[in-house]
């Protein structure tokens, strides 16, 4: 699996649990979705993604 869909799996398992935290647990979960949309976003402008950069490097220690 490529890091970019890697990146993608990460992304949509967070906003999944973090709709479903905020339905079942406290509607402030849905801070988390914004969180990570807006990283989704903003990544696809200036090309930096935290979580890729971690993914390097841990396939690179693997």
């Amino acid at each position: 699996m490529t890091t970019e869909n890697q990146v993608r799996a990460f992304a949509g398992t967070f906003i999944l649990a973090s709709v479903a935290l905020a339905h079942y647990v406290n509607p402030n979960w849905i801070f988390f979705t914004v969180f990570v949309g807006a990283n989704l976003l903003q990544s696809s402008f200036t090309k930096f993604c935290p979580l890729e950069i971690f993914l390097r490097k841990m396939q690179k220690t693997n």
